[in-house]
């Protein structure tokens, strides 16, 4: 089992509003960091390079909301 299975859902805000599910209205969420990689940088073997995204994974439907963060 993952670290990332055995989070306890919660609520959060982005920018100041509540996070809800797009999909299914759900307010509670799993969290994982994801790497958006791009072809150069994959190409090249810099994918350290590539930025990060914060995303939140719905504990209903498992709908994944990307955030890249400023």
């Amino acid at each position: 089992m993952s670290k990332f299975s055995k989070q306890i859902p919660q609520e959060f805000t982005v920018k100041g509003n509540e996070l809800k599910c797009p999909v299914c209205g759900n307010r509670r969420f799993r969290t994982r960091k994801a790497m958006l990689n791009t072809f150069w940088a994959t190409l090249f073997d810099l994918d350290w390079v590539n930025r990060n995204a914060d995303c939140y994974v719905c504990s209903e439907c498992t709908h994944i909301m990307w955030f890249l963060g400023d």
